[in-house]
């Protein structure tokens, strides 16, 4: 990755922390903002990193859960 892929991706792991910590899944917008005040373009990055992890750990918890073993009472 290049730099701003870099930046953005690391700003993006550290906001979904956040979010979770704080629980408050704004801080994510928040951050966007901040950045789209400055830069569209770390912004934009920014945002598909968000959505490229989101969207892993959604994935990642289904198949989890599929592959669970089910509870025989």
């Amino acid at each position: 990755m290049g730099v701003l892929e870099d930046l953005a991706d690391a700003l993006a792991r550290d906001a979904i922390d956040a979010s979770e910590k704080l629980g408050n899944e704004d801080i994510i917008t928040q951050v966007a903002k901040q950045l789209g005040a400055t830069s569209t373009t770390m912004e934009e990055t920014y945002l598909t990193s968000i959505r490229i992890r989101l969207s892993e750990r959604r994935a990642r918890r289904f198949l989890e859960a599929r592959m669970a073993p089910k509870n025989q009472s």
